[in-house]
């Protein structure tokens, strides 16, 4: 079974687990980074789960960010959809703007003080 880490105190993160949850087909499990101790030493940190999706393949592979988003929906009816973003050209830059968001996203929710939203 996969395993999606997903950050239990972040709004727009629970509204994509709660639609993985209602869509999901089997084979998905869900783990809320702050409801869990600790990872283990062959998890990534607390701080680089929370910086970017993790998801854990039943085989032990570790998918992140992009990849991981990509292999949760695949569990899903509509996982379809998101196939094209792992096309190589729509790749690099679906990986980028990932990328981007997921930086900006931690830096507000854990990094500046003064910012409390999105």
């Amino acid at each position: 079974m996969d395993m999606i880490f997903y950050d239990g105190h972040c709004p727009l993160c629970l509204r994509e687990i709660a639609v993985l949850r209602r869509m999901e087909r089997g084979g998905l499990s869900f783990v809320d980074i702050h409801q869990q101790p600790d990872s283990g030493p062959l998890a990534p940190g607390r701080d680089q789960l929370l910086r970017r999706l993790h998801l854990v393949a039943s085989d032990g592979n570790w998918y992140i960010g992009l990849d991981a988003t990509l292999r949760a929906w695949s569990h899903t009816s509509a996982g379809w959809l998101f196939k094209p973003l792992a096309w190589p050209l729509i790749n690099p830059v679906a990986r980028l703007l990932y990328n981007q968001w997921a930086d900006r996203r931690y830096r507000h929710r854990y990094v500046c003080n003064s910012c409390t939203r999105i």
